[in-house]
C-alpha cells in the first residue's frame, strides 16, 4: 500500500509539509520530525499496482513532479510545486511528466518555485485553480539555461544540483534551508535578468512574506538575504572572481 498524497501535504521542496492526525485533521509537520524523516500519515491508501496501471506506458521513472492545484494570487506564495516519490496523489495536485533527468526537473521545479516566476504566476491567476493552462503561461526557464559569466566552485548545473538535492531531500534547520533557498532564488534572479531594483519591486509584492519575516525577525530578512546573494553574483559576474556565499548556513 502506498499512502495517498494530498496537496496540503506538499510545499516548495517539501513532501512532509504536513500530516494527518488519528482525529483526521491535519497539522504541519515539525522540524524535528523532519530531522527524523518522519513520514507523514495520510488519509486514505492506494494499491501500488493501482499507481502502476496509471502509469503504464506513460511514465517508467521512481519519481513525479507535482503542482498545488488550489492557490491564489493572494497567498503567500502561488505556484507551489515539488518532487514527489512515485506515489499516489489526489486530484488537487496535477502532475507534468517532463521527458528529461530528474536533475534537469529538478531545475525545472527551481525554476517554477522562485519568487520571479511566482510574481508572473501572480498576473495570469484569476480565481483559485492553477489548472494546466494557467501553470503552461508560467516563465519556465529551460533546465540547461544558465547564467552567464558567474562562477562558482564547480560548474552551474552541478551547484544548483547539489542545493536542489539538499531541500529536496534531508535538510531539516529552518535557517539552513532559508540561505540556500535565498541563495538559489538570487540565482533564479540573475538568470530571467532582473536588475536590483526589480529584485527589490518583486519581493515587495509579498505582503505576507514581509509581514512574517517583521514579526520574526525585525526586517524583511529573505528579500536582504536574496539581495546579498544577488549582490555577490552580480560582483562574480562583473569581475570573474568565483562567487562567494554571504551567509554561513550554506555549505556543500
Amino acid at each position: 500500500m502506498q499512502p495517498l498524497y494530498e496537496a496540503k501535504m506538499i510545499h516548495h521542496f517539501d513532501t512532509r509539509w504536513a500530516t494527518y492526525e488519528p482525529d483526521g485533521s491535519t497539522r504541519l509537520m515539525t522540524e524535528a520530525e523532519k530531522a527524523d524523516r518522519t513520514p507523514p500519515m495520510p488519509r486514505y491508501w492506494v494499491e501500488q499496482s493501482e499507481v502502476d496501471a496509471k502509469l503504464n506506458g506513460k511514465w517508467d521513472k521512481q519519481w513525479l513532479l507535482g503542482w498545488r492545484d488550489i492557490c491564489r494570487a493572494t497567498d503567500e506564495r502561488t505556484t507551489i510545486l515539488t518532487m514527489l516519490p512515485r506515489v499516489p496523489v489526489g486530484n488537487k495536485i496535477p502532475l507534468m511528466l517532463p521527458d528529461s533527468t530528474r536533475s534537469a526537473a529538478a531545475r525545472l521545479q527551481l525554476f517554477g518555485s522562485s519568487f520571479v516566476a511566482d510574481f508572473a504566476s501572480r498576473q495570469k491567476l484569476g480565481s483559485t485553480t492553477m489548472n494546466f493552462f494557467i501553470l503552461m503561461q508560467v516563465p519556465f526557464a529551460s533546465p540547461d539555461q544558465m547564467v552567464p559569466g558567474l562562477g562558482f566552485d564547480r560548474g552551474q548545473r552541478s551547484w544548483l544540483d547539489l542545493r536542489v538535492d539538499l531541500l529536496n531531500s534531508w535538510v531539516a534547520d529552518e535557517a539552513r534551508r532559508r540561505a540556500i533557498r535565498a541563495e538559489l532564488d538570487a540565482y533564479c534572479f540573475h538568470l530571467y535578468g532582473c536588475s536590483r531594483d526589480e529584485v527589490d519591486y518583486i519581493m515587495e509584492t509579498f505582503p505576507i512574506i514581509k509581514r512574517k519575516d517583521l514579526a520574526d525577525f525585525g526586517d524583511f530578512r529573505t528579500k536582504e538575504m536574496i539581495l546579498q546573494s544577488y549582490d555577490a553574483m552580480a560582483e562574480s559576474i562583473a569581475t570573474g572572481a568565483p562567487y562567494a556565499s554571504p551567509s554561513e548556513e550554506v555549505s556543500p
